[in-house]
């Protein structure tokens, strides 16, 4: 379903599922006025751009879900190569974002709710910048058209469709999820290497070890290996120095 404007393609999709609907609807749009990002943050929406989500119903066990932001990481990452003719070129920085020439290119949110069934709803929601990118950011942000490429938002999701179905197929509910690791962790930026990790209460220095069997990111402090689920990784170059050291 494709809609001119609309506050926010994850609302959208949730309030399908509210109303009924049995999932795998894709929702696109053209702007939104009240698009959003991780830890609710502001998701500029300016035309040209694609912004979309897809609702998903009772898509695997509850235990399974914080694996499907790294499923849909591979299947943008593999859609924006489809589409631009360039293999190799995206790279993956945890959780979710998509890098090129090490700027971030897309924002990807996922959002759940319990239905009055009991069934869970998940919104799968996707911004990639292909014809603009916020000037603002605390970190290097680009476009597609900015790196030589013009891409239609439409094209670009029929590729994204399509690589959501089999990226969905391989993860098969979470039963393969060591191939959706496997996959991110080909394109990943910074493992081995030293990380900032942002965390809602503070800040933590560490060495990007890997991903354990879920896809959490391991960080080796100096007080040990520390699990982390969710937070934002700075690479030193690119993030400040007033940072609580663990």
């Amino acid at each position: 379903m494709h809609e001119d404007t609309v506050g926010s393609t994850n609302a959208e999709a949730l309030r399908a599922a509210r109303e009924g609907d049995a999932g795998c609807l894709w929702i696109t749009a053209a702007t939104q006025s009240a698009g959003r990002g991780r830890r609710g943050r502001t998701w500029v929406s300016e035309r040209g751009n694609l912004y979309a989500s897809l609702l998903l119903i009772e898509s695997c066990e509850p235990a399974h879900l914080g694996e499907l932001p790294m499923v849909c990481c591979v299947a943008l990452a593999e859609a924006v190569e489809a589409v631009t003719g360039r293999y190799g070129w995206v790279s993956l920085k945890w959780p979710n974002d998509l890098l090129i020439e090490g700027a971030k290119v897309s924002g990807i949110l996922l959002e759940s709710e319990q239905m009055a069934d009991g069934k869970v709803a998940v919104a799968a929601g996707f911004g990639i910048n292909c014809n603009h990118h916020p000037a603002d950011a605390p970190y290097a942000t680009t476009d597609l058209a900015a790196l030589g490429y013009r891409v239609a938002s439409n094209d670009l999701f029929v590729h994204l469709a399509g690589a959501m179905a089999r990226c969905l197929e391989l993860w098969a509910g979470g039963k393969r999820f060591d191939e959706i690791r496997s996959a991110w962790l080909k394109r990943c930026v910074g493992i081995g290497a030293p990380v900032t990790v942002r965390l809602p209460d503070r800040e933590i220095d560490g060495v990007f070890a890997s991903l354990d069997a879920q896809g959490r990111l391991l960080l080796e402090t100096s007080s040990g290996t520390m699990t982390i689920s969710a937070g934002d990784v700075f690479f030193p170059t690119a993030h400040g120095r007033n940072k609580e050291k663990t």
